[in-house]
């Protein structure tokens, strides 16, 4: 018998994420402060994170075609419903989405979900600066639903009405205070020619009224959505035995 002890389930997964919530902003940070294209570069790397903690998650088990499936159709969703309020920017039920899918099949998924939504659903409402940050922003939505789903801290499907109404205010609040000003710090950096602690301030306090309008968006996205897509999503991890 070997004495090798083999890595615990899940292990390579959480050292994936673990490098890309390191590598993730060091990138948008770096690009920033290059002149020229940089955004395709930076997109890419983070097209790049994201699939890494997803497909490490593999490496013990065969990848299933269906969990492939589930994963693409999860992002076609996240897309479409931040593309039916083109007319209205600051209405992102994106974010609820993707949250939603990071509580029931785990942060490597969530993290993915919400980096390709958000890199997908740019060719209609145009590449950019911003793409990179908006992939790291929604994507880190759904990587800290997915972790606190796997502690418990989450019900992963049948929410009381007491969940979910905590699910929607939580996922709000991190909205106004997390995903919001991540996408103003994008701003910061393409807006600003010299950095100030007032122009910076100008500029987050500008976005707060947007980020409280998504922030409401999200709140009604997951009071409505989570246990009809949490309920499908965990009939479909029973039956076929997805990837958590």
């Amino acid at each position: 018998m070997s004495n090798v002890a083999k890595p615990r389930k899940g292990a390579r997964a959480r050292a994936a994420i673990a490098v890309v919530a390191v590598l993730a902003p060091l990138t948008l940070i770096a690009g920033s402060l290059i002149e020229g294209m940089r955004y395709y570069v930076t997109g890419t790397l983070m097209v790049v994170y994201a699939l890494a903690p997803f497909f490490a998650a593999f490496e013990d088990r065969a990848p299933q075609a269906r969990e492939i499936v589930v994963v693409a159709v999860l992002c076609a969703l996240a897309v479409a419903s931040r593309a039916a309020f083109i007319w209205a920017p600051g209405i992102k039920p994106m974010v609820g989405i993707i949250m939603l899918a990071g509580i029931a099949l785990g942060p490597q998924t969530g993290f993915l979900v919400g980096a390709v939504s958000a890199f997908v659903s740019n060719f209609i409402f145009g590449q950019g600066p911003w793409t990179p940050w908006q992939m790291f922003a929604f994507g880190l939505a759904g990587l800290v639903a997915g972790m606190l789903a796997q502690r418990g801290v989450i019900a992963r499907h049948s929410l009381s009405a007491r969940a979910k109404l905590a699910l929607a205010i939580g996922g709000a609040l991190g909205v106004v205070f997390a995903v919001g000003p991540i996408l103003d710090t994008s701003s910061v950096f393409t807006m600003l020619s010299i950095m100030t602690p007032e122009g910076a301030l100008a500029v987050y306090a500008a976005g707060f009224p947007l980020n409280c309008v998504h922030a409401a968006a999200t709140f009604a996205t997951l009071y409505l959505l989570a246990n009809p897509l949490l309920g499908r999503l965990h009939r479909l991890k029973v039956k076929f035995g997805l990837l958590e």
